[in-house]
């Protein structure tokens, strides 16, 4: 270990150029000077960057680093905990308890008797698209519909509340809006949850939220899983329906090679994970002192996982900045790892496949309807990536 060790002050939050679906320019180049950086917090906190891919693979399977919220050290005063039921802020055994209720529930098999209805939802809003003609902004009229209405179905969520439901998501996840629009934003959500809940308790409906008002599980408690649910399972799909179709358009012999080979479809979801990994990063804080690489992490230190970078790692992934849909290298983290791995990814799965394969087959002719450079891209502050905007448009007669 005698390299001089690398600096990362703050998170970078720049992406280059014509360059929009690549990490930021400084965390690539963290990598190339090793899997571990020295890093700075926002608020003045050190703390380490962890860039590679076999470092933050060990690390999300590791018990000494902590999921834990209140132990997040990275600014100047404490945390409180995670509120009731929200489990990706915490470690065993209270994460089990939430967690394993679900479990069963989004299996591989029960996500697969899903796909009719996907299908089934997906066609409509094709439809919609169709009828209402072209140019369409690809993000309202698709990428967000799909996984809105698949996982407000799924727990349970009135159709007409489906609506308000997403603009309250997309407030505080889409980190572009101030303190106070987002706490307002956030506190309707909650308030509203609290009120389904009820509901469901008085009168069971055939949905995972009824269901779950049958265990020991409180109101509370409820509440703060429906929120996970409902934000990793409409904004993470959604931003990868969108950013997935703009990276296809952008590469269209790959567009083409998937229009040409139906089969291809998996091996595509799979690759446009890794490639995009919209949810970049996730911190973790060391329990007791652990060496990671050569550098002792201490504890009480707070790590920030890099998952772009670790799935453009080219010490695991030939060629890793190349768009290959039938790149044969499986193992991404866009879903994670250990016992936080995403609990939805079947689900994801399962939209995308449908979503992507029947966008294609709809519209053979899809295309950007302004330049790529005027594509919208959400801030790096925004806990998912993706894009704001995707205007598309289709048919020969302006092609």
């Amino acid at each position: 270990m005698g390299e001089s060790l690398h600096t990362v002050t703050t998170l970078p939050t720049a992406r280059r150029p014509g360059c929009p679906f690549d990490p930021p320019a400084e965390l690539l180049d963290a990598r190339r000077h090793g899997p571990v950086s020295r890093f700075t917090h926002p608020g003045g906190k050190p703390g380490w960057l962890i860039t590679g891919y076999d470092l933050v693979r060990s690390v999300l399977a590791d018990p000494r680093f902590s999921s834990r919220k209140e132990l997040l050290n990275v600014v100047d005063h404490e945390l409180p905990p995670a509120p009731p039921g929200e489990f990706l802020l915490m470690d065993e055994p209270q994460h089990g308890r939430y967690r394993k209720p679900l479990a069963g529930r989004f299996t591989v098999r029960r996500m697969r008797l899903l796909t009719e209805r996907v299908e089934q939802v997906t066609a409509d809003c094709l439809d919609a698209m169709e009828e209402a003609g072209p140019p369409t902004d690809l993000v309202t009229a698709f990428a967000r519909p799909v996984p809105a209405i698949v996982i407000c179905e799924l727990l349970g969520v009135p159709y007409g509340d489906r609506g308000s439901f997403q603009e309250q998501i997309e407030t505080f996840l889409g980190g572009e809006t101030g303190e106070e629009e987002l706490i307002a934003a956030y506190t309707a959500t909650q308030e509203y949850l609290a009120d389904l809940v009820a509901a469901k308790r008085a009168n069971p409906t055939d949905d995972v939220l009824s269901d779950l008002t049958h265990s020991d599980l409180t109101d509370e408690e409820l509440k703060g899983i429906s929120l996970i649910l409902l934000a990793a399972g409409f904004d993470t799909t959604a931003n990868m329906l969108a950013l997935g179709t703009f990276a296809l358009l952008q590469n269209p012999g790959q567009l083409a090679a998937l229009r040409a080979d139906p089969a291809l479809v998996d091996g595509a979801v799979e690759e446009l994970l890794r490639y995009l990994s919209v949810a970049k990063t996730f911190m973790r804080t060391a329990l007791v002192d652990v060496e990671l690489d050569g550098r002792t992490i201490e504890a009480g230190t707070t790590v920030v996982l890099s998952y772009n970078t670790a799935n453009r790692d080219p010490e695991r992934f030939a060629d890793p900045h190349v768009l290959d849909l039938r790149r044969r290298q499986g193992g991404h983290l866009a879903f994670g790892h250990g016992i936080h791995q995403c609990l939805g990814q079947q689900l994801a799965r399962v939209e995308m496949r449908v979503a992507f394969r029947a966008l294609i087959d709809r519209f053979p002719t899809l295309r950007l309807a302004v330049p790529a450079e005027e594509v919208g891209l959400r801030p790096e502050t925004a806990d998912i990536y993706g894009v704001k905007s995707l205007p598309v448009a289709w048919g020969e007669e302006d092609a």
